[in-house]
């Protein structure tokens, strides 16, 4: 596997007017990819227009994953509470992760959270693209003069 240590996007910005945000938000992504890979995550396709993202929690309970949408950023952050151990129980092996985390996903233009649900340890994001009527292609009609 090859790293990505230096990225020299400066003949892109001599060229482009307007997309530096846009390099920005590639070295963001690119930044986000070699951090944690905690907790795993899917994003399916689920339709035309519509997405799915499936984020494993298990062992967090309700009031310990918040979801947060900002400035075009998803934002999934959970904290487990810590637990009082009956008196006389110690842990022989902690296999459950229950550590802190932060995910965060890039939408894209037009791109809503419709909802979110937590069933069987997955949370899941739905998301749709809800791009407006005047951005939408159009067919113009043509009259001929006679």
């Amino acid at each position: 596997m090859t790293k990505l240590t230096a990225l020299d996007l400066s003949p892109f910005y001599r060229n482009s007017i307007g997309v530096d945000r846009l390099f920005g938000r590639i070295m963001d992504q690119i930044d986000h990819a070699s951090s944690t890979n905690y907790p795993p995550y899917n994003i399916l396709k689920t339709g035309d227009d519509t997405f799915e993202i499936q984020v494993a929690v298990a062992g967090f309970a309700q009031g310990e994953i918040d979801v947060n949408v900002k400035d075009g950023e998803l934002v999934i952050t959970g904290e487990k509470q810590p637990e009082a151990m009956l008196v006389g129980t110690e842990y022989l092996h902690q296999g459950i992760s229950a550590r802190k985390f932060i995910r965060t996903f890039t939408m894209a233009d037009y791109v809503e959270v419709i909802d979110a649900e937590c069933k069987d340890g997955i949370l899941t994001v739905r998301l749709e693209r809800r791009m407006p009527e005047a951005m939408k292609p159009k067919t113009i009609a043509i009259t001929y003069a006679k």
